[in-house]
């Protein structure tokens, strides 16, 4: 410490991770923020950046607006003690990478900061380097320092969720873990040069509990990432990736049986070519794909396709503590630019329990279970990020609602979760309903069998759960029509799909409040899936109002207009 203000020297402090943690950082009076890297110009520009208005940070020297900034020339392949001591940080974060390519003593930078007494920490993602860091333990708790290395997305917030879920087993047999990014953001050079230093290449993985070699970006895991009570992203193919979780993970879980980390990008037909360059590495046409590292960061910044969302998964599997098999999903949804924040929101939390006076305990080690779940929760508050855990008993029956919403099914009004609880079940009340007047939609509703339109109109629903899925038959007057919904499966995991006559509609189930939405997120007609925009779509919802089950349902499209609007509220008799 120094004057009362704590100091943090960023290196890499103004590149895609580094600068991110800067941002988070420069409302912080207590923090003085050296941006180092080997551009001092670079530094300059990112500093003169973050203090313009914009950029929302103090100036240097104006502790009460903000962080007391400071650029700095910094070169990791120069003399690290004279740098460090001129410096006088009292944490260095390493935010530079990639990792993997460190050569020689690739811990010199950390062996300086033991030396000088200076506390480390890291976004490595190396397997190495981070399973390595260890050896080092001895001489930091010598020097009553931590050393953290990890802190990131893979294993430090893994980690964190997997801790979360781990007390509902007595036995984990398998662990999977992804990220898939937003195809909107621009992911930065050294991560598509750590990627790409593996492509085609062993990686260590367990299989059948026997450790064995898969191959980087060529084996693959299809996941649905869905935190309970948001729309899911696409389903997509992970490909798998070498992350510190491998190494960490069969010594975390006795009796582990699987391991996979993987990566799922968009678009996936991107992917799919990145996975087909990869086998030529495999087969020994091309010695690496490093060399074309640009090119692949080029190609994936100009074929920016896909919904601006991103998101991470961890899964496991094994016995609960009865004796079920079981399966927990904790899984994450970032939206926008938010996602690139996510693997620098452990240094964020390290560096505020520091400022409170919260050390971790002194040594060297991976970061992994140093943070806990709800750490990061409160981190994501800041962010458009939903995040939640499914559980699935495979052998246990649930009402269908249920078993698509997770732990989200807590939210729901007692009016809401009463109609969908399952089982056969009638219910009764009144509605109103208008009708589309031109010719496609008159078609359709005639097609479907919708009811005519009308004010004040006796509703009766009748549902029934059948196998795997429940009819739904409702009478408006005396117009009958009958639809069968289900659980999504494959691609369409985690979506209800509603099955109208030829037309089966894909639909999130989104709980807001006391509402529940029903968002359209694709769609069939006689098996072929047709363009989500052509989608009949609208504002549709549940609610609870005055104790009691109200629905609002509009169909629609582009070509038709208006097909049916129909709302009203139901009792169950």
């Amino acid at each position: 410490m120094s004057g009362g203000t704590f100091s943090l020297l960023i290196i890499g402090g103004y590149g895609s991770f580094g600068g991110r943690l800067a941002r988070l950082l420069a409302e912080e009076p207590r923090l003085r923020l050296l941006i180092a890297g080997r551009s001092l110009e670079k530094a300059d520009d990112f500093v003169f950046d973050l203090r313009s208005p914009k950029g929302g940070a103090g100036r240097l020297g104006s502790n009460d607006l903000g962080a007391w900034l400071q650029a700095v020339v910094f070169d990791r392949d120069g003399d690290l003690r004279e740098q460090l001591a001129r410096l006088r940080p009292d944490l260095v974060v390493d935010a530079s990478g990639p990792f993997q390519s460190f050569t020689g003593d690739g811990y010199k930078l950390v062996r300086a900061c033991i030396d000088l007494g200076i506390d480390y920490a890291d976004l490595a993602d190396s397997t190495g380097f981070v399973a390595g860091i260890s050896g080092l333990d001895a001489e930091a708790k010598a020097k009553g320092i931590f050393v953290l290395s990890g802190l990131s997305s893979l294993p430090a917030l893994s980690f964190a969720a997997l801790e979360a879920m781990a007390p509902h087993f007595s036995r984990v047999e398998s662990v999977a873990a992804g990220i898939a990014p937003s195809a909107h953001v621009k992911i930065g050079l050294n991560v598509v040069r750590a990627i790409a230093s593996y492509a085609g290449k062993p990686v260590a993985v367990l299989r059948e509990g026997q450790p064995t070699e898969g191959r980087g970006l060529i084996d693959e895991m299809r996941v649905t990432i869905a935190p309970p009570g948001v729309a899911p992203l696409a389903g997509r193919a992970f490909l798998l990736v070498d992350a510190p979780d491998l190494a960490l993970l069969p010594d975390r879980f006795a009796g582990l049986q699987s391991t996979f980390t993987g990566v799922g990008t968009e678009p996936q037909v991107l992917q799919r070519l990145l996975s087909a360059a990869a086998r030529l590495v495999k087969i020994g046409l091309l010695p690496s794909l490093k060399p074309f590292a640009r090119l692949l960061q080029a190609a994936s910044h100009r074929f920016a396709l896909g919904a601006h969302r991103g998101g991470m998964f961890v899964r496991l599997g094994g016995l609960d503590h009865d004796g079920r098999r079981l399966t927990a999903d904790w899984s994450l949804i970032a939206e926008g630019d938010d996602g690139p924040f996510i693997p620098v929101l452990g240094v964020e939390a390290l560096v505020r329990r520091l400022l409170e006076g919260r050390r971790p305990e002194s040594g060297a080690r991976p970061a992994a279970g140093e943070l806990s779940l709800a750490d990061f929760e409160a981190a994501f508050s800041q962010f458009s990020i939903a995040s939640g855990i499914r559980l699935d008993y495979q052998e246990e029956a649930q009402p269908l609602y249920r078993r698509i919403l997770g732990d989200a099914w807590e939210k729901l009004p007692p009016a809401l979760a009463a109609i969908h609880a399952g089982g056969t079940r009638l219910a009764s009340g009144r509605a109103r309903i208008e009708r589309g007047s031109g010719f496609l939609a008159r078609l359709i509703a005639g097609l479907i069998g919708f009811p005519a339109a009308g004010e004040d109109v006796p509703v009766a629903v009748r549902f029934v759960a059948e196998g795997d899925r429940e009819i739904w038959t409702r009478s408006f007057g005396g117009k009958t029509f009958r639809s069968w919904q289900a659980a999504g499966t494959g691609r369409e995991r985690h979506l209800l799909a509603e099955v109208f006559g030829p037309f089966r509609v894909l639909l999130a189930l989104v709980p807001e409040g006391q509402k529940l939405r029903l968002v359209v997120r694709g769609w069939r007609f006689c098996g072929i899936p047709l363009p989500l925009f052509l989608a009949p779509g609208g504002d549709t919802y549940e609610e609870e109002r005055d104790g009691r089950f109200h629905f609002h349902v509009e169909i629609g499209g582009r070509l038709t207009g208006l097909v049916v609007r129909y709302s009203g509220w139901l009792v169950l008799e």
